[in-house]
């Protein structure tokens, strides 16, 4: 079953984005915990692994070469390259084997892939992230993943970001976790339950 197929089958794609620093991770991983008929893909990136990390798990790491024949091969829904040339894009393999599972497909996508996931997936439910810039700047640099100079690159893009809010479905501030958790559970709860009613029809 393919992306689109489930989407016209009232199974939707949820489509979660927002600056870099918003949260969108430990939002996702909180939703999990209370809707369990979720799953979340794992993306594609050619970034090199940090300590910790395990292929398959966080992503999937490709070399440049290896990303950008797949990317000839139609392999991706979606692909962006971000700061610094770093590839990320979501394998249609992995929406295709949550769809077939039977379970809604969660994606944590940068801004201009979740846009390009909602014109290509009917269905898709977008959902935006976001935070004031010094909290997401205070966040960047307590994260300490990222050098100076990255988190400066970062803070701009969420600047371009920010403005792009208004064109997903709903916006949630993270301004506080448990406040934030609780509207977007909120949120996916509404979009199954009309999903499940538009499929009995």
């Amino acid at each position: 079953m393919t992306a689109e197929a489930a989407a016209r089958g009232g199974l939707p794609v949820i489509v979660v984005t927002g600056p870099s620093g918003a949260g969108k991770g430990t939002l996702i991983r909180l939703l999990l915990e209370r809707v369990p008929e979720l799953a979340v893909s794992i993306s594609a990136t050619t970034r090199s692994r940090r300590a910790g990390e395990e292929d398959g798990r966080e992503y999937w790491f490709l070399g440049d070469d290896d990303f950008v024949q797949r990317v000839e091969d139609g392999a991706f829904l979606e692909h962006v390259t971000y700061v610094s040339g770093r590839r990320y894009g979501t394998l249609r393999s992995e929406i295709d084997r949550i769809a077939a599972a039977g379970r809604i497909c969660v994606l944590e996508l940068e801004t201009e892939g979740a846009l390009g996931v909602k014109d290509k997936v009917p269905g898709a439910l977008t959902i935006f992230i976001t935070a004031s810039i010094p909290e997401l700047e205070r966040r960047l640099c307590d994260r300490a993943t990222e050098s100076t100079g990255e988190i400066g690159e970062r803070i701009e893009l969420a600047g371009r970001q920010l403005q792009e809010a208004h064109l997903f479905d709903h916006v949630v501030l993270n301004d506080e976790v448990d406040r934030a958790a609780v509207e977007l559970t909120g949120i996916v709860r509404d979009a199954i339950a009309a999903a499940a009613r538009r499929g009995s029809r």
